[in-house]
């Protein structure tokens, strides 16, 4: 992501992590429904497994230019519909992380960072589930979701890999997304301008605090 691209308005930037900050849109993220905030049925706490800003910051050698968007750190998943319906239904879940998640989430949280005089971002999110099974569905719709985008002639998915527990895409952007499935945790590290090495290496410090 170069500095000489328009950038989107805060808001909706971190929903378009996958297919490039290169777009003005107007608009403004729409919240999941009432009733997430119910007790929370999961045996994993989603706060206990995101790495604190300072271990952020160390993996992605920003130091104090990296910080956290106000905006984009949420315990509930977010849809930003204004975005979601522009693109083909099949592909209408990089925007709605309600699609991304499941209806089975019990627990949720995200963190969006930004480093401003590198153009880069990165999110953190890990959506935790009732029990394995629950986690199991949520992860194979996903692989579903992905192959019907990136299937199709639309091209907002990229290069794509998914196996047993794991889902990658890449787009010519400089952008991805990657999925792991651990337990009854899906995580989620999406990045802008950043090397393969540091998203790979939030993963695996994420998956690492998730017991089982």
């Amino acid at each position: 992501m170069s500095a000489s691209r328009p950038r989107l308005p805060l808001a909706v930037c971190a929903a378009v992590l996958a297919v490039g900050c290169s777009t003005t849109v107007a608009g403004t993220p729409v919240a999941s429904p009432p009733g997430f905030d119910e007790p929370s049925r999961s045996p994993v706490d989603a706060d206990d497994v995101l790495l604190d800003q300072s271990r952020m910051r160390a993996i992605t050698g920003g130091g104090d230019d990296l910080t956290i968007i106000p905006s984009m750190d949420g315990k509930s998943p977010v849809d930003v519909d204004v975005l979601a319906d522009r693109v083909p239904p099949q592909c209408a879940w990089l925007f709605a992380e309600t699609q991304t998640f499941g209806r089975r989430l019990e627990d949720f949280h995200k963190t969006t960072y930004q480093n401003p005089p590198e153009g880069a971002l990165i999110s953190q999110g890990a959506g935790a589930y009732r029990d394995v099974a629950a986690a199991r569905e949520a992860f194979d719709g996903l692989v579903g979701r992905v192959d019907a985008c990136g299937s199709s002639t639309a091209g907002y998915v990229g290069e794509w890999t998914a196996n047993v527990d794991a889902i990658r895409t890449r787009t010519s952007s400089e952008c991805g997304r990657d999925y792991r499935l651990k337990s009854v945790v899906l995580v989620e590290v999406t990045f802008c301008a950043y090397p393969q090495s540091v998203p790979d290496i939030v993963m695996t410090n994420i998956l690492e605090r998730i017991p089982g």
